[in-house]
C-alpha cells in the first residue's frame, strides 16, 4: 500500500515515469515553465523535506486483508493557480486498503493536511528560485551563469578602457570649423600667383577648362578617398594606410616626409609676406621710390638702373646672390619675420584642436572678406576692362598640348593638397558618420571658385598695371622725340602729338601707326614700342608676380599704403591657414603613433617648431629663394604623384574599392555612387601614371632654369640649374619614396598579409573613437550567442553607430 503522505514525493520526481503501485498511476506531463521552476529548486531531498517531516509518515506497499471492501479513490489532489505551478491528476483507479484502527475519515483528514503542507512548500520553493542557491543541484547552472556574467563584465571593462583611450582624440567643435580648416589648407598664397600665371601663359580659358576637368576627374575622387580613409579609420596620414593596406603602409611615412619638407620652406614665403607687410607702414612705401645713398642726396645708382620694386625685392628683401652656388649666412632681415611666423603658428596650435578651430574661424573668413573686397575694388580700376578681356581669351590649340594637361594636373594635386597627409589628418577628427563625399565636393568647389575670383581681380589689377606703365611709356617717348627734334637729330615729321593727358596710349599709338614705314623705323631706333598687350604679358612669374608686378600696381592706387597693407594681410592670413593645415599633417601622425606626444601636446608643438625653424633657416640665406623655386616648381610634384598612385592602389586593390564603398555606405547611412568604384581602381591610377611620365619627359627635354640678380648690371639673368641641383632633386625624391619599398620588405619578412584581415567585416572603430560615438552591437550580432548551450546572448563584436 502507498500511504497518502507519500503521494507528493512521487509526484515531485523529475523522472516523471509511471509507477504502478496496486494500480496504474499516470501523472500528466508538467508544463515547460513549471519544469523550469522545478529544475531551479535546490535538490530532491530538500524539496520533500516538508512532507517527510510529518511524524509517523512512512511509505509502504502491502496487500490488503481487511474485511472492508476495496475502496476506489479518484480525485484531484493539488492544483496551483499561480503561473508555473504543477497540476497533479489521478487518471486511473487506485486501491487503498485501510489498516485496522484507522477510519476512512482519518485517512482523508491526513491527506488534506499533507496536501496543504506541500502547497505551502511549493510557494516557498518558487520564492527561492529568484535568489541565488547554494546547493549541489544548481552548481553547474550557476557556474554557467557566472561564466557568462564574467565574460560580459570583461566586455564592459574592455569598452571602459577603450573609452578612456578615446578621450585623447578630440572632435572639431562644428562642421564649419572642419570645412574652413580644409579650405584654409588648400588655399595657399602660391595659388594666387601660380594659377593666374598659368592661366595667362598656358592657354587662358583653355587651361581653365582643362583644370576643371582634371579637378573633377582626379582631384575630387582623391580628396574624397583621403577624407574617407582618415575619417573612417580615425588615424592621421601615417597610420591610416597601415590599416587599409599593410604592405603599402610605407606611403604614410612618405607623405609625412614630404609634408615636413614643404613646411620648412613654406613659412619662408610667409616671412617674405610679413616683411613686406611691416614695410607697408612707411609713406611712401619703399618699393615706390629708390633709396637715397648714404651721406648723399642722390639715389642709389643700382636702383636707378632698374625699377624700385625690383630693387627692393632682390637687394633689400632677399639680398639675393648672383648664383645658387653662392651661399652665405641667413639674411637677418628675414630671420625675425621667419621666427614670428613660426611663433604665430605655434601659438595657434599650442592648445590642440580647440584653439586651432577658433583661429581658423577667424583667419579664413578674414581672408575671404578681403578677397571679395579686392574683387569689387578691382572692377572699378582703370584698365580693369582690358584685364578681364584678356581673362576671357582662349587658345584652342593648347587643348591638344600635352604640356598644358600635365601642368594643369600637377596644379590640381598641389591645390587640393593630395598626398601630403593633411587632408586625412584633418578628417580624422570628424565623426565616422560624417558625409565626407559632400565635404570633398564642397571644399573642391570653394577652392575652384576662390581661384576664379582671385584670378579675376589679379587680371583686373594687372590691367591697371599694364595701362599705367604703357601710359608712362608713351609720355616718355613723346618727351624723347621732342628733344631729338629740337636737337635736329630727327625730322619734324616725327613730332608726336602734344596733348597726351586724356588717353596717352590711345593717342600716341594712333599717331604712331599712321606714320610712314620709313619714319616709323626712325622713331623705333630712338625709343621703345609702347604696347599694352606686350606689357600685360610681362607679368612676372612665381612669387615675383605678387612682390613685383602686383605690388607695383598697388602703388598706382590712391591710398596705396592702406591697400598694400590690406593686400599683404590677406596673403598672411592665407599663408598661416595653410601652414596650420600642413603642420597638422605632421602633428597628428606623431600623436597617433606615440602616446607621449598625445599627453604632452605643448611640448610636441614647441619642440617641433624649434626644429623646423632651425632647419628652415637654410632657405633664408641669399640663395634660399633659388632652392625654394627648385623644390616647389620642379620637385614636389613627383613624390605627390607617386604617393597618390599608391593611395589609390591601397584602397582599390589591397582593401578593395567595392568593399571600401560598402563600408562607407554602412558608416554614412546612405549609398554612394558606384562610379568611384570605377574611378579609384581604373581612371585615377592611369591618369596619375601618365601625368608622372609627362612631367618626367618635360623635365628631361627642357632644362630647368631660375632667375637670378646680376648685381654688376642691375638686371635679372636667366640661369640654368647646375647638375648637382638635379642630383639633389633625385636624391631627395629617393629618400622620401624609400619608406614604401622598405615597409613592403618589412611586411614580407614578418609575413604580414597583403590584404587586411577580416575581409568580410566592415570597417571598425579604432582605439581613438570618441565617447560620443559609443560602441553598440549591430542587429546581426545581437542574434548570435556568445556561449553555446545557454539562452543568454551577448554581442560578440561591436560596430560604430551614431
Amino acid at each position: 500500500m502507498i500511504s497518502a503522505h507519500s503521494v507528493p514525493v512521487f509526484l515531485y520526481l523529475k523522472s516523471q515515469q509511471k509507477f504502478r503501485v496496486a494500480g496504474t498511476w499516470r501523472p500528466r506531463r508538467i508544463a515547460p515553465d513549471a519544469r523550469s521552476v522545478q529544475e531551479d529548486e535546490p535538490s530532491l531531498a530538500e524539496a520533500g523535506a516538508a512532507p517527510g517531516s510529518l511524524s509517523g509518515m512512512k511509505t509502504e506497499a502491502q496487500p490488503s486483508t481487511s474485511s472492508l471492501a476495496n475502496t476506489s479513490w479518484t480525485g484531484t489532489v493539488i492544483s496551483d493557480t499561480i503561473p508555473g505551478s504543477q497540476t497533479w491528476e489521478d487518471k486511473g483507479p487506485l486501491t487503498w486498503s485501510a489498516t485496522s484502527g484507522t477510519s476512512e475519515a482519518q485517512v482523508s483528514a491526513a491527506r488534506v493536511a499533507e496536501a496543504k503542507a506541500w502547497e505551502a512548500h511549493v510557494f516557498e520553493a518558487q520564492a527561492r528560485t529568484s535568489q541565488p542557491k547554494k546547493n549541489s543541484v544548481l552548481e553547474a547552472a550557476t557556474a554557467s551563469v557566472l561564466k557568462q556574467k564574467s565574460m560580459y563584465e570583461k566586455v564592459q571593462v574592455t569598452e571602459k578602457k577603450q573609452s578612456e583611450v578615446l578621450l585623447a582624440r578630440p572632435f572639431w567643435s562644428s562642421k564649419a570649423e572642419y570645412i574652413l580648416a580644409q579650405v584654409g589648407f588648400s588655399m595657399k598664397p602660391s595659388c594666387l600667383w601660380r594659377f593666374a600665371h598659368l592661366w595667362l601663359n598656358s592657354g587662358g580659358c583653355s587651361f581653365a577648362a582643362i583644370y576643371i576637368f582634371m579637378l573633377f576627374l582626379v582631384g575630387v575622387p582623391l580628396v574624397f578617398l583621403e577624407m574617407a580613409a582618415g575619417q573612417s579609420m580615425r588615424q592621421g596620414g601615417m597610420g591610416v594606410w597601415k590599416i587599409i593596406a599593410p604592405w603599402i603602409g610605407g606611403v604614410g611615412y612618405s607623405s609625412f616626409m614630404v609634408c615636413f619638407i614643404l613646411s620648412l620652406y613654406f613659412n619662408v614665403v610667409n616671412s617674405w609676406i610679413l616683411f613686406y607687410m611691416s614695410q607697408s607702414f612707411q609713406f611712401p612705401v619703399p618699393w615706390e621710390e629708390c633709396p637715397l645713398t648714404m651721406n648723399s642726396s642722390g639715389f642709389d645708382p643700382e636702383c636707378e638702373q632698374t625699377t624700385p620694386s625690383i630693387y627692393f625685392w632682390y637687394r633689400q628683401t632677399l639680398k639675393a646672390s648672383d648664383r645658387i652656388e653662392d651661399g652665405g649666412s641667413p639674411v637677418y632681415s628675414l630671420v625675425l619675420p621667419f621666427f614670428v611666423c613660426w611663433c604665430l603658428v605655434g601659438a595657434f596650435m599650442i592648445n590642440g584642436l580647440k584653439s586651432t578651430g577658433k583661429v581658423i574661424c577667424v583667419l579664413v573668413p578674414l581672408s575671404y572678406f578681403i578677397i571679395i573686397g579686392f574683387f569689387i575694388r578691382s572692377l572699378l580700376l582703370e584698365g580693369a576692362k582690358f584685364g578681364l578681356q584678356r581673362l576671357m581669351v582662349a587658345k584652342i590649340s593648347d587643348m591638344y598640348n600635352v604640356s598644358v594637361w600635365s601642368v594643369a594636373g600637377g596644379q590640381v594635386l598641389f591645390n587640393t593638397g593630395i598626398g601630403l597627409g593633411s587632408v586625412a589628418s584633418l578628417a580624422s577628427y570628424m565623426p565616422q558618420s560624417n558625409n565626407c563625399l559632400s565635404d570633398a565636393f564642397l571644399v573642391s568647389v570653394i577652392n575652384l571658385l576662390t581661384l576664379l575670383i582671385v584670378t579675376s581681380f589679379n587680371f583686373s589689377v594687372l590691367g591697371l598695371w599694364a595701362t599705367v606703365i604703357t601710359h608712362r611709356c608713351c609720355e616718355r617717348n613723346a618727351e624723347i622725340l621732342l628733344k631729338l627734334i629740337n636737337l635736329g637729330k630727327l625730322p619734324p615729321d616725327t613730332k608726336p602729338p602734344l596733348d597726351l593727358l586724356d588717353n596717352p596710349t590711345s593717342i600716341y599709338n594712333t599717331w604712331f601707326n599712321g606714320l610712314p614705314q620709313h619714319i616709323k623705323s626712325m622713331v623705333l631706333r630712338e625709343v621703345t614700342e609702347c604696347n599694352i598687350e606686350t606689357q600685360f604679358l610681362k607679368a612676372s612669374e612665381g612669387p615675383k608676380f605678387v612682390f613685383l608686378s602686383f605690388v607695383e600696381a598697388m602703388s598706382f592706387l590712391p591710398l596705396s599704403v592702406f591697400w598694400s597693407f590690406i593686400f599683404f594681410l590677406m596673403l598672411l592670413t592665407m599663408g598661416l591657414s595653410s601652414a596650420i593645415g600642413i603642420v597638422q599633417g605632421i602633428v597628428t601622425p606623431l600623436q597617433d603613433n606615440f602616446s607621449f606626444f598625445r599627453k604632452h601636446t605643448k611640448l610636441l608643438i614647441v619642440g617641433l617648431f624649434l626644429l623646423m625653424f632651425a632647419c628652415g633657416l637654410f632657405f633664408t640665406q641669399p640663395s634660399g629663394s633659388h632652392f625654394i623655386k627648385l623644390l616647389s616648381n620642379h620637385w614636389i610634384v613627383f613624390p605627390i604623384i607617386v604617393i597618390a598612385i599608391f593611395e589609390t592602389v591601397a584602397v582599390s586593390w589591397a582593401y578593395g574599392a567595392r568593399r571600401f564603398l560598402a563600408d562607407l555606405t554602412i558608416l554614412l547611412g546612405h549609398p554612394i555612387s558606384p562610379i568611384y568604384g570605377w574611378l579609384w581602381p581604373c581612371v585615377c591610377p592611369v591618369v596619375l601614371l601618365i601625368l608622372f611620365v609627362t612631367v618626367m619627359v618635360r623635365l628631361c627635354m627642357k632644362p630647368i632654369t631660375y632667375m637670378s640678380w646680376d648685381s654688376s648690371t642691375s638686371k635679372e639673368v636667366l640661369r640654368p640649374y647646375p647638375p648637382w641641383a638635379l642630383l639633389l632633386m633625385i636624391t631627395l625624391f629617393a629618400i622620401v619614396i624609400l619608406p614604401i619599398p622598405a615597409y613592403f620588405v618589412y611586411c614580407l619578412i614578418r609575413r604580414i598579409p597583403f590584404r587586411p584581415k577580416s575581409r568580410d567585416r566592415p570597417m571598425t572603430a579604432s582605439t581613438s573613437l570618441p565617447l560620443s560615438h559609443q560602441l553598440t552591437p549591430s542587429k546581426e550580432v545581437q542574434k548570435e550567442e556568445i556561449l553555446e548551450g545557454d539562452e543568454t546572448k551577448y554581442p560578440s563584436t561591436c560596430h560604430v553607430t551614431s
